[in-house]
């Protein structure tokens, strides 16, 4: 039973020229061993073309005769022909819409519903010629057994001829052409059907209802995004472009956004279905690790998810009764959990981590998994942009026990190009003490412990920590990774809000990022070690989604919270000891996230120790209080988050 909306047609262009190909509508094919169609509207309307439907029960085609609509004879319904439906056989009902119109210049689309057994009938067609040329179209119905016919069918042109119904059928005469699609024989059990749309989304479950669909009117119209009333569904997805529409129109919406939110143009590259199959394909190429994207997209009353893996068309599903208010406050209660001092002993945070991924990944769970990715990239609604998805549970472990993670703002936003980090050198600034603000007694260990012990590169501290001081490092050397210890701040309001701390009373400002040219040539990597952000406040989580594009970076690694002195140190001191081993920055951060949470960074003797080639490092007197101190708990290094190019 297929019904809801699909919208496969084209846009007219604002003048009446135009006549290419790409104008023509889409196409549209239902298959199934019995097909019903209830209350669906099926729109294949091309600029200069209609597109075709085509609807099939089981249907062999036989030969059949056009019949001009002029000539056209009543079609007879045999009164006796009652469903439930048989193999074989079609019904199509009083309120479903079917058009494959052409809207300026053209012929109107094709319209087939066809059956190896009876055909019922009862909706409305039209495939008309265009407004400045063009015929009408053609509409054939047929069923091999028999046909009921109580419907509207148009196939006029405005300029042209009109078009032509085509009938095969084998009809015993009755005495009326009736058709009660509400008596009680038309109640169909739920049990006994399979739908199939063809090269696209296999449905075998009870019912469904397709939400609305687009594309660009390319090729053909394969597949659906539905809501499933099942315990379990059957959907699998197979080559086809058919939901490419939606990415895109994702895409551009989240484009538009954090464009708007900065001010300024941001785009670093065209979004088309093949250049981010290309992009996925050849990261995979280059480091062995295959990626996938998933668009999240939090509607008043349902959830829909996009997953885009290499190879394989864009997977839409749409989760019914999962409310964007439901979502939020499943995240407000995470962070809660999570962040609060007293309740950093507990495990309340499971309830709401494993609710969140119930909805967020398990409906994803059987594609991911099959298409063997490695790490996933979100693309986050308002809302859930400051989301710890590393804290997401499905009841034995973690999200980031599976995969490496990342969040970006769009795929155009990101810099998708590939560079190894081995051999490279870092700049490390930072502040231990501040104006109006908390010192942070563990930055000047951690400058010298990352940029002499695990990394190669310079360090300035305090009165060194200017704005003048960090444009002039960059520019005499094109330093690809660059850290700041310090405070930073994601705030409520327009970016110019949001900044990072320098020394004293100076501030970088969000929307001053791009004045430093770290995108010529492109830093691979910015570390925010000390930040937090505004939760609730979709300017802040735009601050902070968009950190890596806003500053001209590949690759941010920042806190939706902020982290205890020695919880930071600890996992910035696994993160850089895994960065020279690992060949994608997000991989680096989940071993330093999973040696956290398995324990194996402790603080000893005043001292830390972790699983790293760097061996301890002495703290401290501030932090030597730490005695024995546990840093597994996801408050610790759930918060840190790789945003932009997981690459």
């Amino acid at each position: 039973i297929a019904s809801g909306s699909i919208d496969v047609s084209t846009t007219p262009p604002l003048s009446k020229g135009g006549q290419g190909g790409y104008n023509i509508g889409g196409q549209v094919n239902v298959l199934g061993e019995r097909v019903a169609v209830i209350d669906a509207n099926i729109n294949a309307n091309g600029v200069n073309g209609g597109g075709t439907v085509s609807i099939r029960g089981n249907f062999q085609a036989n030969e059949v005769v056009p019949i001009p609509i002029a000539d056209s004879p009543t079609p007879l319904l045999p009164h006796s022909l009652t469903p439930p439906l048989l193999s074989g056989e079609v019904l199509i009902n009083e309120s479903t819409m079917i058009s494959a119109d052409t809207i300026q210049n053209g012929n109107g689309g094709k319209v087939m519903i066809l059956s190896d057994g009876n055909n019922y009938f009862a909706g409305n067609i039209s495939a008309t010629g265009g407004e400045f040329s063009g015929n009408g179209g053609e509409v054939n119905i047929s069923g091999k057994e028999a046909i009921m016919v109580d419907g509207n069918i148009n196939v006029n042109a405005t300029t042209g001829e009109t078009g032509t119904i085509l009938l095969s059928t084998e009809i015993t005469p009755a005495e009326n052409n009736e058709v009660n699609l509400e008596s009680d024989d038309f109640l169909i059990p739920v049990d006994s059907y399979e739908v199939k749309i063809e090269s696209g989304i296999d449905f075998t479950e009870n019912y469904m209802s397709m939400n609305e669909l687009f594309m660009d009117g390319h090729g053909e119209m394969m597949t659906m995004t539905s809501n499933i009333y099942s315990a379990s569904a059957n959907i699998t997805a197979q080559n086809t472009l058919a939901n490419f529409q939606q990415l895109a129109t994702i895409e551009n919406s989240r484009s538009d956004t954090f464009t708007n939110y900065f001010g300024k143009s941001l785009s670093l590259q065209k979004t088309s279905i093949t250049n981010i199959r290309e992009v996925l394909a050849e990261i995979d190429r280059q480091t062995e690790n295959n990626s996938a994207i998933i668009y999240v997209t939090a509607y008043s009353e349902e959830l829909q998810l996009v997953l885009y893996t290499p190879g394989n068309t864009p997977i839409v599903k749409t989760i019914p009764d999962v409310k964007r208010e439901e979502l939020i406050e499943l995240v407000l209660q995470l962070r809660f959990y999570i962040t609060k001092p007293e309740e950093r002993y507990t495990q309340k945070y499971l309830l709401p981590a494993q609710k969140l991924y119930d909805r967020l990944i398990a409906p994803l769970s059987t594609e991911i998994e099959a298409a063997n990715v490695n790490t996933l990239l979100f693309s986050m609604d308002e809302g859930l942009r400051t989301l710890p998805v590393a804290a997401l549970h499905d009841g034995k472990e973690f999200l980031v026990e599976k995969y490496s993670l990342s969040l970006i703002p769009s795929i155009s936003l990101m810099d998708s190009n590939y560079r190894t980090l081995e051999d490279t050198r870092v700049l490390a600034m930072g502040a231990s003490e501040f104006i109006g603000k908390i010192p942070l007694p563990a930055v000047p260990v951690e400058l010298e412990t990352i940029s002499q012990k695990l990394w190669k590169g310079k360090k300035f501290l305090n009165q060194e920590f200017t704005y003048n001081n960090l444009l002039a490092q960059r520019k005499n050397y094109p330093y690809p990774i660059i850290h700041l210890a310090t405070h930073a701040e994601f705030r409520a309001g327009k970016a110019n809000k949001s900044y990072i701390q320098l020394w004293g009373d100076e501030q970088l400002r969000l929307d001053q990022m791009r004045e430093l040219g770290w995108n010529q040539p492109p830093v691979e990597l910015l570390v925010l070690s000390a930040c937090r952000t505004a939760f609730g406040d979709k300017n802040a989580e735009l601050g902070f989604a968009g950190l890596a594009v806003a500053a001209g970076v590949k690759s941010a690694l920042a806190s939706v919270w902020y982290v205890s002195d020695e919880g930071t140190l600890g996992l910035m001191t696994e993160f850089y000891a895994h960065l020279n081993k690992s060949k994608i920055k997000s991989e680096a951060l989940r071993q330093a996230q999973l040696a956290m949470l398995r324990g194996e960074v402790v603080i000893v003797e005043g001292q830390l120790k972790g699983t790293g080639s760097y061996g301890s490092v002495l703290l401290p007197s501030a932090l030597r209080k730490f005695e024995n101190k546990n840093l597994s708990h996801p408050y610790y290094w759930a918060g840190f988050t790789m945003v932009g190019s997981p690459w």
